[in-house]
């Protein structure tokens, strides 16, 4: 059971929670996996940054401020006076570390350092509080199992190993409680899953001690058919595949990262996106069955570049895609749309990063273009390229809108189309009306 930033964030909210995972550890045994305080990791990021520029006295400002925060958050978390003790002795010690290193010069572990505070402090906030009421737990510190390698990808096998030790060693336990996020890279060092973030710790966990299900606490009741940010009326999605899922995580959905998934897809764990507001709401199911054939979802993913090379002399020839792949692949640049013509080859990435050295190296192959403020809108549900009248629902919804690119066919579960970002508002608040009938 994880639960987010806004899910623990107020006193009330980690009462609320407390509730919610004693009666599921009643039926069977539950790991909770916590984020940081909404809004801490914001801070912590801000407190290093900081750091390395030299201003010392900033960041003093800020640790200061976001220690008087936690300090009020234990007033109303713990009332009697031995649990309040405990409280503000745990945010003494973690405060203290932070004090410390403005004494220290900065380096990228030290950064990681101040990074996992956020986690730590919450969960030993909440066991805090399961003590002052009575309830049996065993925090489990994700930096004895949570473990990634050179490459930065998680070793499964060796957090299976150590979390199946650590739980038979504990065997009377019900509940347990552990930090998403953050983890030891392969020098020892303290570190983070980067992508995901907690989502991804929850799923690799399910994954390492074959859970019955991995659920995924947020504020909203489970993955929407659109952007309820952006379009007025969305409903949630009561069951999808695991491809599905990853397709419309991939491609913007917020609610899920999409690196989350696998874990649990290749270990075959269900996912359930619950509300931690309305924890009586069905949410979203996320399993290998994908529920139903049809659209499920437009999701839109934004900040995206697109280049194009223009090369008659060059296109047809033997190996040229190969040499484009490999100037992205030197600068660990992935993919997201590829569409081919006689004369020229478009593509999409949505990291400019080393967009400067891509470039360079692509001009030798022809003419280079390249478009930013994009948005990538994708079209996902099961079977849908092979869905009668699909393409002309969908094309007949946006008309009006001027489409830069289409991938279609590369996946049977995603159509998906380049658009200027100016149009995003629009194209999904059309879509919602063309393909689900929802104004």
């Amino acid at each position: 059971m994880k639960f987010g930033g806004t899910s623990v964030g107020k006193p009330e909210r980690m009462h609320h929670i407390v509730k919610l995972v004693t009666k599921e550890a009643e039926i069977e045994p539950a790991i909770v996996v916590l984020s940081a305080l909404s809004g801490t990791t914001n801070t912590l990021v801000e407190i290093g940054e900081l750091i390395a520029k030299g201003d010392r006295s900033g960041a003093k400002q800020a640790i200061d401020k976001l220690e008087a925060h936690y300090l009020v958050f234990v007033t109303e978390l713990v009332k009697k006076e031995e649990a309040v003790a405990k409280a503000k002795a745990i945010i003494a010690e973690h405060f203290e570390f932070l004090n410390i290193i403005l004494k220290i010069s900065f380096s990228e572990a030290l950064s990681k350092d101040i990074l996992a505070q956020g986690e730590l402090l919450s969960t030993k906030l909440f066991c805090a509080y399961l003590e002052e009421q009575g309830i049996d737990h065993l925090l489990l510190p994700a930096l004895e199992f949570m473990t990634i390698d050179s490459y930065d990808e998680p070793q499964i096998g060796s957090i299976k190993v150590k979390l199946t030790q650590i739980l038979q060693q504990h065997k009377d336990k019900k509940l347990f409680v552990t930090q998403g996020y953050i983890c030891r890279n392969a020098r020892g060092e303290v570190d983070n899953l980067k992508r995901g973030g907690s989502d991804y710790s929850a799923s690799l966990i399910a994954a390492a001690i074959s859970a019955s299900v991995c659920e995924i606490w947020t504020d909203i009741d489970g993955m929407h058919n659109n952007d309820p940010r952006v379009v007025k009326k969305t409903v949630p999605i009561e069951q999808m595949s695991f491809d599905e899922a990853a397709e419309l995580a991939y491609f913007g959905a917020k609610i899920l990262h999409p690196a989350s998934i696998w874990p649990a897809q290749t270990y075959k764990i269900p996912v359930r996106l619950l509300n931690t507001m309305q924890p009586e709401a069905k949410g979203t199911l996320i399993t290998e069955e994908a529920g139903s054939v049809g659209v499920k979802a437009v999701a839109a993913k934004d900040n995206i570049i697109a280049i194009r090379i223009k090369s008659s002399r060059m296109l047809l020839a033997y190996g040229f895609l190969r040499k484009i792949f490999e100037v992205f692949e030197k600068y660990r640049t992935p993919i997201d749309m590829i569409t081919t013509s006689e004369v020229a080859v478009s593509l999409t990435i949505d990291n400019d990063a080393n967009l400067k050295e891509i470039l360079k190296e692509l001009e030798p192959f022809g003419t280079v273009e390249v478009d930013k403020n994009q948005t990538i809108i994708s079209v996902v549900g099961n079977e849908i390229s092979r869905t009668e009248d699909m393409v002309k629902k969908l094309f007949g919804s946006i008309m009006n809108i001027p489409v830069r690119m289409v991938s279609y066919g590369g996946s049977p579960h995603n159509i998906s189309l380049l658009i200027s970002a100016d149009y995003k508002t629009k194209m999904l608040q059309q879509l919602n009306k063309g393909m689900f009938g929802l104004d």
